[in-house]
């Protein structure tokens, strides 16, 4: 037997139907799902270590667990921006979107480029990708200076206005991670929050308020001595 062989029959034999409900909770795309909670995922994938020529048979096999660990496994470097381009189109759910950009897309070399490239794509969840990466680089991109970061925050406030759950979420999630990063991008965040909050879409008012919540909370000026 093969090595996904031997990943498929595990995932399988720990598929908790039950569980369904849970999914269907939280949004999830139940599609080919075996409803497994990601701890025990992310288990098997230290099990399997890191290993890109398992990857892509493994997400050829269109079964949701299997492909939160594909992304789990796989080697950064290795990733080519052919593949990138074919598991984006490929996200049926945020959760495996949202896997896959912070545990390997934005370990990659395409991180800031996709960032760019697919928030201003037309597809919910590749454009839902776009600004996951931004939250997810703004996070742990030690490197980068400001400047990129506030061109995300440009690019934030022209996409605001859609009105898809998974993108204006994650649209807001960029926003926030940015504006915590330090104080200047909180100043330009929250500026950019303000402008925002003044277009004439449901959306747009929806992000601005609930960013602004937090990046004017006490918690996020105790971090940033503000």
């Amino acid at each position: 037997m093969n090595p996904i062989d031997d990943i498929i029959k595990e995932l399988k034999k720990l598929s908790v139907p039950n569980r369904k409900a849970d999914f269907l909770r939280f949004g999830i795309n139940i599609d080919n799902a075996l409803f497994i909670q990601m701890p025990v995922l992310r288990d098997i994938a230290k099990s399997v270590g890191k290993n890109h020529k398992l990857v892509e048979d493994l997400w050829n096999t269109g079964i949701h667990e299997a492909r939160i660990i594909a992304c789990l496994i796989d080697e950064p470097d290795k990733v080519t921006e052919k593949q990138m381009e074919k598991w984006v189109k490929d996200f049926n759910s945020w959760d495996i979107c949202d896997q896959c950009c912070n545990n390997l897309f934005r370990k990659t070399r395409f991180a800031h480029q996709k960032a760019v490239e697919w928030s201003s794509r037309e597809e919910e969840f590749v454009k839902r990708a776009g600004f996951v990466m931004m939250a997810v680089l703004a996070v742990h991109d030690k490197k980068s200076e400001d400047n990129v970061f506030l061109k995300f925050l440009e690019i934030a406030k022209k996409e605001s206005t859609d009105e898809r759950n998974f993108v204006k979420k994650a649209v807001n999630w960029a926003i926030r991670q940015i504006g915590k990063r330090n104080e200047l991008l909180n100043q330009k965040a929250t500026a950019i929050c303000h402008q925002i909050e003044k277009k004439d879409s449901k959306p747009s008012k929806w992000i601005a308020k609930d960013a602004l919540r937090e990046l004017n909370s006490e918690e996020v000026k105790k971090r940033l001595h503000i």
